[in-house]
């Protein structure tokens, strides 16, 4: 940037900046990490009769929160990490995986999932928008 606070030119009239900003990167790491714990759910309901299967979570967005405060490549760089959830209860089989309540935490998962692909779509819109393609 210059002193002006104006990004440095191309050569050709046209700024040398991001076209996506720290919050679209968030968008797209949620989107990730939205689509990681819902394979990782479908894993649990999947082996939800299986003898000693203990559920898995992904846990991404204490990570993403983290990153927020530092900048757009701490977050392009926020961890997405598959967790072991030792604290469900223990059923007689020794598994700890409740198909109702994984079937409630996909639901979930797909709606947050959804919604963040729906709030991208529009913020790629009006970018579409303000440089006068389709």
């Amino acid at each position: 940037m210059d002193e002006g606070g104006t990004p440095p030119m191309d050569g050709q009239g046209l700024h040398d900046m991001d076209l996506f900003d720290t919050t679209q990167t968030a968008l797209e790491r949620a989107m990730i990490g939205t689509s990681a714990r819902q394979a990782a759910l479908a894993d649990n309901l999947a082996n939800a009769n299986t003898p000693g299967y203990q559920r898995k979570d992904v846990d991404f967005q204490s990570a993403l929160a983290a990153a927020l405060g530092e900048g757009k490549s701490a977050v392009a760089t926020s961890s997405i990490r598959s967790v072991t959830d030792t604290s469900a209860p223990l059923r007689a089989d020794g598994s700890n995986v409740d198909p109702e309540r994984e079937s409630a935490i996909i639901a979930r998962a797909g709606l947050e999932h959804d919604a963040l692909v729906s709030i991208a779509n529009t913020r790629n819109s009006i970018l579409r928008a303000a440089m006068g393609v389709g």
